[in-house]
């Protein structure tokens, strides 16, 4: 008997420590026969290739604050390219993304550090990753909710119900968070505003999008 009982708690902490908060309180959506959904996941605010995506950014490593200009353009089908620059037009960063290829262009000496470097690369490869293939989909009063692979993680995709907008997406070990990007947002294809931030590591970015006069 207190084998058993052993046992059952061992198991219980097991699954306990296994489950994420992301997924807490929602309602698995049945998959197809194959054991996938037919569909993908999309991204679309940095979808249009006839739209220059400029945000007010503020990015802060450390106790260090970075603040300028942030421009995404999409220049191909699975191609995109970052920079940021200050208000004066000095360039801090410089990134290209094409399909799984990266290419740092510049980067500002206070921010080249290999282990910066990757973060900056993985947070805006999440930004502009625009379709992926659904492993699992949950669903709760608000939300639809989307599960991702991404490479050894996961990625959670939160939609608005009736509006269909993408308001959040968690990216996740098996047991853990790791960053979280929120968007704010009046139209369905572009962000007004994003927060990204990382659970275990000191580094957020704020973005703000222009707004036309």
């Amino acid at each position: 008997m207190i084998r058993f009982l052993v046992i059952s708690l061992s198991l219980v902490f097991s699954l306990t420590s296994c489950s994420l908060k992301t997924t807490e309180g929602l309602r698995p959506i049945g998959l197809n026969e194959n054991g996938k959904l037919n569909k993908e996941v999309e991204n679309l605010y940095f979808s249009n290739p006839e739209i220059d995506y400029v945000y007010k950014a503020k990015i802060k490593v450390y106790k260090k604050n970075f603040g300028g200009i942030l421009i995404v353009k999409k220049t191909g089908p699975k191609n995109h390219r970052v920079v940021f620059t200050t208000e004066f037009g000095s360039k801090l960063l410089d990134f290209q993304f094409d399909g799984d290829k990266f290419t740092k262009n510049f980067v500002v000496e206070d921010l080249d550090k290999k282990f910066i470097i990757n973060i900056l690369r993985d947070d805006f490869k999440l930004l502009i990753t625009e379709k992926s293939d659904i492993l699992k989909a949950f669903s709760s009063e608000v939300h639809n909710v989307f599960k991702a692979q991404s490479e050894e993680r996961f990625n959670y995709y939160f939609f608005e119900k009736g509006t269909g907008k993408l308001q959040k997406i968690v990216n996740t070990t098996k047991r853990k968070e790791k960053v979280e990007v929120n968007f704010t947002s009046t139209e369905k294809e572009i962000a007004d505003i994003i927060s990204i931030k990382h659970n275990n590591f000191k580094l957020t970015i704020d973005l703000e999008k222009f707004k036309k006069k």
